[in-house]
C-alpha cells in the first residue's frame, strides 16, 4: 500500500471511529451560551465526580454555535440564552435533528457601567438610542460629559439577540435599528464585563449571574434586576436559560439536565447568581 493511500486509509479509521463515539454516545458534549455557561461548568463537574462513568465535556461558544452543533449532531446538549429560531428549528429538522427545548433556570440582562458613573437608572428609549448612536454622551442621560463607550456582544451570542430584540429593535417597523458601528464587540460574557469594569465611560449589558463589584448595574425603567424581579416578571428584561437536546432527553444527556434540574443542580445556579426555576 502507498503512502498517500495508507494516510487515506487511517484517516478513513479516524472518521469512522468519531462517528461510532457519537453514535455510541461514549462523550455527551455540552456547547453553547456564555451566559449558562458558569452554572453548567460547575453542573458538569459535579455531575462527573458522582458520575466517573461517564464522559461529559464543556465549552461556551455562544447560543448560535451550541444550536449549530445540536444542528449538524456535533454537541449533544446546546445551552442557549434565547429560544431557538424557527429558522434554526428548519435547518435542524432538514438535518434528522428534531430539538427540544428544556428550561433550566432564569436570568436578567442588566445594563452596566463603571462604578464611579453617577447613572443609576435608563429607559428604553434612553437605552436604544445609545445603543443605535443616537446618544453618544453621558450628560444627556444625567451623567458626566463625556462620550460613552458603548460596548456590545458578538452576533453569535444569544445575550446579544434578546438586546437587540427586546432594546435595539425596540418599536421599529419592518426597518430594524442596527447597534452603532462604533460599538466594541466582545466575545463572551466575562469580556464584557472585563471591558465595562475596565473603562470609566463604558456601558454594557450582562446576565445577572456576572454582576459583580467591578461594574455597577443600571435599572431599566426604575426597575432594578433581582430575583423577585425576574420571577414575578417585572424587570423589564428578564429572560429564560435553556437546553436544547436532539428530542426528548435520553441517556446520559437525560442523567446531566435531569441533575441540573434537582436541588442540587439548582442551589448551584443559584449559587452563581443566577435564578432557580422552582
Amino acid at each position: 500500500m502507498s503512502r498517500n493511500k495508507w494516510k487515506g486509509f487511517v484517516a478513513a479509521l479516524v472518521m469512522g471511529a468519531g462517528i461510532a463515539g457519537a453514535a455510541w454516545g461514549a462523550e455527551v458534549v455540552v456547547n453553547g451560551s456564555t451566559t449558562v455557561l458558569p452554572f453548567a461548568q460547575i453542573a458538569v463537574e459535579r455531575f462527573a465526580a458522582a458520575h466517573p462513568e461517564v464522559k461529559i465535556s464543556i465549552s461556551g461558544g455562544g447560543t448560535g454555535n451550541g444550536i449549530k452543533g445540536l444542528i449538524d449532531k456535533t454537541t449533544d446538549i446546546a445551552n442557549a440564552s434565547r429560544e431557538i429560531k424557527s429558522s434554526e428549528v428548519d435547518q435542524a429538522k432538514a438535518n434528522g435533528v428534531n430539538p427540544f427545548e428544556t428550561t433550566v433556570a432564569l436570568d436578567c440582562i442588566v445594563p452596566l457601567v463603571h462604578p464611579s458613573n453617577p447613572v443609576k437608572n435608563l429607559t428604553f428609549e434612553q437605552l436604544k438610542k445609545i445603543y443605535t448612536g443616537e446618544i453618544s454622551n453621558w450628560k444627556d442621560v444625567g451623567g458626566e460629559n463625556a462620550p460613552m463607550a458603548v460596548v456590545g456582544r458578538d452576533s453569535s451570542s444569544g445575550t446579544y439577540g434578546t438586546w437587540q430584540e427586546l432594546v435595539v429593535e425596540k418599536g421599529d417597523g419592518e426597518q430594524k435599528s442596527r447597534v452603532t458601528p462604533k460599538a466594541q464587540v466582545t466575545a463572551s460574557s466575562g469580556a464584557m464585563l472585563t471591558t465595562v469594569a475596565g473603562n470609566k465611560y463604558a456601558i454594557g449589558y450582562d446576565g445577572i449571574g456576572y454582576v459583580d463589584k467591578t461594574v455597577k448595574a443600571v435599572s431599566v425603567e426604575g426597575i432594578a434586576a433581582s430575583v423577585a424581579t425576574a420571577k414575578d416578571g417585572s424587570y423589564p428584561l428578564s429572560r429564560k436559560l435553556y437546553m436544547y437536546t436532539d428530542g426528548s432527553p435520553s441517556g446520559d444527556a437525560k442523567a446531566f439536565i435531569d441533575y441540573v434540574l434537582s436541588a442540587e443542580g439548582q442551589k448551584i445556579v443559584t449559587d452563581t447568581g443566577f435564578i432557580g426555576i422552582h
